[in-house]
């Protein structure tokens, strides 16, 4: 473990329950779901008809002629950016917040990128030629345009970066801002995930791998992890951001810590591309490996924000894979996938959950699972309500796993 302490000092998101932290955290202590009826006549032909789209509408925060030169993603990238510094206590670009811009990195993950700008551009194409494609294409539809915006936007001159490793994006970004400041190369980052994929496209091939849900007839009941009646995820939009600074330069500035970003564990399954491994091997490693890196013991680990989509394969690997991880210690941690109200966020997912994970060790409160009417016997202290964390020193994790085989664990810890 490093010597350098790690804090999370700001939050931001814009989620399929609420535009922004206060609205989203309501929601889900309230077991509140985000998934609707897709209403577009594109949809009509889906086998999935449902998705989890963002509850306020990022042109209702921005400035219009911003907005525009910006894919959705960027655009709700930018308006969770922006809570997360205002809540950290700092305002307009860095120099303006006394902030060394040459100390401030940003790390915004997409699992996608800017798909609804591409698609759009090429549909212009070909209905309409060459000269009908707009000349911000590119930089709308490039996977680091998120990022980029919001290093425009602040100022930010240490490094702008882009983890893209599915879902496990969002997570991936919040592990490299906790190791450019661990490595001296940055005193505050801005790191989290965006994803805005609700189209016609992405829709059908997920579709066609038969991984989402398709209870159109009921869809606050779609997304059901853990359930034995789950057919698959549900498709979300988002984005989130978490503020990381070194614990001395948070204290320097007098800033609010909502917990401390304790570490990381990366790793692969080298399985299949998009199946999990059946035993949960590598994701059983990334969680012993963030646990390490965080200099914790299973025993601390109170609360687990698992990644937990409502597939059938992934929900019971993952379950495996943490009984494994944590050994007899698993028992006493409370489980719970916020993925339940919100939909997968694909990118943005791990950066959203990692923004509860914080609020659930700040307000010592782990929000519910909702739809567990008829759950798997996994092992493990799943939470179908509201529930409390003790008191005094625990820690909690966030798991994210994506195509490719991807893994991400991030532990958190209290403070007091």
């Amino acid at each position: 473990m490093s010597a350098t302490r790690v804090v999370v000092t700001g939050l931001g998101a814009t989620s399929p329950v609420g535009g922004d932290v206060p609205s989203t955290w309501s929601a889900l202590l309230e077991g509140r779901s985000g998934v609707r009826p897709l209403e577009e006549e594109w949809a009509e032909p889906l086998g999935a008809r449902i998705a989890a789209r963002v509850a306020v509408e990022p042109s209702e925060t921005l400035d219009r002629v911003k907005a525009r030169r910006m894919d959705r993603s960027g655009q709700l990238a930018m308006v969770a950016a922006l809570e997360a510094w205002a809540d950290a206590g700092l305002t307009g670009s860095a120099a303006e917040a006394g902030i060394d811009p040459e100390r401030l990195s940003v790390a915004m993950a997409s699992g996608i990128g800017g798909v609804t700008t591409l698609l759009t551009n090429y549909d212009a194409l070909l209905a309409k030629g060459p000269r009908r494609v707009s000349p911000l294409a590119i930089p709308m539809l490039m996977p680091n345009g998120p990022a980029a915006g919001i290093g425009l936007a602040l100022g930010a001159k240490s490094g702008v970066h882009t983890p893209v490793s599915a879902c496990a994006s969002g997570n991936e970004a919040i592990a490299l801002g906790i190791d450019l400041i661990r490595l001296g190369r940055a005193d505050i980052v801005v790191c989290g995930g965006t994803e805005a994929a609700v189209h016609a496209l992405p829709m059908a091939a997920f579709g066609q791998m038969m991984a989402l849900s398709k209870r159109n007839d009921d869809p606050a009941a779609a997304s059901r992890p853990w359930d034995k009646g789950r057919d698959g995820f549900v498709l979300g939009e988002g984005a989130a951001v978490l503020v990381l600074e070194s614990e001395q330069h948070a204290a320097a500035r007098g800033a609010r810590v909502y917990a401390e970003a304790g570490g990381a564990g990366i790793t692969a399954d080298s399985h299949d591309i998009a199946q999990p491994d059946p035993v949960g091997a590598g994701a059983t490693r990334a969680m012993r490996f963030a646990l390490r890196d965080a200099d914790l013991s299973p025993g601390d680990v109170a609360h687990i924000n698992a990644h937990a989509t409502s597939t059938p394969q992934g929900d019971v690997a993952e379950a495996l894979a943490i009984r494994n991880a944590l050994g007899d210690a698993a028992s006493g941690a409370v489980l719970t996938s916020t993925k339940s109200m919100t939909g997968h966020l694909l990118g943005a997912a791990g950066a959203l959950e990692s923004v509860a994970t914080v609020l659930a060790l700040h307000h010592r409160t782990v929000p519910p699972t909702i739809n567990l009417e008829d759950p798997e016997d996994v092992g493990l202290d799943l939470a179908d309500k509201v529930r409390d964390l003790p008191e005094g020193d625990i820690a909690a994790l966030n798991n994210s796993f994506g195509f490719g085989g991807h893994n991400v664990a991030i532990a958190f810890r209290s403070v007091s």
